[in-house]
């Protein structure tokens, strides 16, 4: 699968957050993985590690099915040099089998990379890192 090109790049690393709610509302697999960079490590909230694009391309294919709507907000953004450490709450309205309403959500940390063209990337993407220890 070639690496993709978001045709708006994130410019402000506080704005990847909303970058990923909007690709993933747009259930298309291609603008998830044009917010990371080739070998980027995403951790799956079983921390399971998947790394490089054809592996997060298999767990973000997973997260698609749920086919719901996601509103993302960052919490804080630290940048220093060309990197940020992130961290965001998301929520996704969708249904169960059923048909009922059901809300999944929970709490990012993430650390992005400046890039030669200004934009930025995921390099670790961990959308329940910062949840309370269950």
């Amino acid at each position: 699968m070639p690496f993709s090109q978001r045709s708006q790049p994130v410019i402000n690393p506080e704005d990847m957050n909303s970058a990923f709610a909007e690709a993933f509302n747009s259930g298309d697999i291609m603008n998830l993985l044009a917010l990371y960079e080739p070998q980027a490590i995403l951790i799956t909230q079983d921390n399971e590690q998947s790394q490089g694009i054809e592996p997060i391309c298999q767990t973000l294919e997973k997260l698609l099915q749920v086919q719901g709507k996601m509103v993302s907000t960052n919490v804080f953004c630290v940048p220093f040099e060309n990197i940020a450490l992130l961290r965001a709450h998301f929520i996704i309205h969708t249904t169960d089998d059923a048909g009922n309403s059901m809300k999944i959500e929970g709490h990012t940390s993430e650390i992005v990379r400046k890039q030669p063209d200004g934009s930025w990337l995921y390099v670790v993407d961990h959308p329940f890192g910062a949840n309370p220890p269950i």
